[in-house]
């Protein structure tokens, strides 16, 4: 057998890479990347999955510009990554993407909880939604290294090259802006899922509150049983107007306090 290739360092990469004009990048010049907590979810998964030590290789790039093109959709994400040599890189990140009987699930678990229909309807991403997948027994992120694909065509053996980390944090901010690019990526869209959930929640049957109330009417309302008379001198009904104190004009002749005396004590009567 051969000896190996005792020059490899020669296909290695330089590391300055070719400048992209219009290239796409991260806003984010310092700091952490992703700003919301489904982002931030993302990446922590990476690094649970043992690959977020490398991703700060491609952080500089991500910054830099040097992504061509980014698509994303159902099953993952394919890019073009600009490094030192006339050709881009080929790019891709691929997790597995739900069945229509899964999709099928984990909307009606979303339906059956009006937070979750409402927050996804105003365009957010709500902050439990992975309960609802793991309910139905299902990952809404990558759940272990087989449920993850990094793809480059670069020659660097590393997983995740610079050019993979430098995709995942233009991912992360992409996530950001639009957490429905998380759902397109397990194979639903925003119009698809947005309008399943409004199908459903219109097919849903109302209660019959008219005829449920009338059937209950004699037990709707019932009070306990009233306390037992405190014992104790009665307080006479008309004792609070002792305590106001002499108004600065009189009614013909008269304070106002004892003109309504004989009111309080009327009412006092027929309690």
């Amino acid at each position: 057998m051969p000896d190996p290739d005792p020059f490899w360092w020669r296909d290695a990469e330089p590391s300055r890479p070719r400048r992209v004009e219009g290239g796409i990048q991260i806003n984010s010049t310092r700091g952490p990347v992703a700003r919301t907590w489904w982002s931030q979810r993302f990446l922590s998964v990476l690094e649970s999955l043992g690959v977020g030590g490398r991703l700060s290789r491609g952080r500089s790039y991500a910054r830099a510009g040097q992504i061509v093109s980014l698509d994303i959709d159902v099953g993952g994400a394919v890019a073009q990554v600009q490094g030192s040599r006339p050709q881009p890189y080929q790019v891709r990140i691929g997790v597995p993407a739900f069945g229509k009987a899964e999709w099928a699930a984990v909307a009606q678990a979303l339906t059956d909880d009006a937070s979750y229909a409402a927050a996804l309807l105003n365009g957010e991403m709500p902050r439990d939604i992975e309960r609802v997948f793991e309910a139905v027994g299902l990952s809404l992120f990558p759940a272990n290294e087989r449920d993850l694909a990094m793809d480059c065509s670069c020659p660097d053996y590393a997983v995740p090259c610079k050019h993979l980390a430098a995709v995942c944090y233009v991912l992360a901010e992409r996530f950001d802006a639009d957490p429905f690019q998380i759902l397109a990526l397990r194979g639903r869209h925003r119009d698809a899922l947005l309008e399943e959930l409004r199908a459903r929640r219109s097919a849903a049957p109302a209660p019959a509150y008219g005829e449920d109330l009338a059937q209950v009417m004699d037990r709707f309302w019932a009070s306990g049983e009233l306390p037992e008379q405190l014992a104790g001198p009665r307080t006479p009904p008309d004792a609070l107007l002792d305590q106001v104190p002499p108004f600065p004009i009189e009614i013909r002749g008269e304070q106002a306090a004892e003109l309504l005396r004989p009111a309080y004590r009327a009412l006092g009567a027929e309690i």
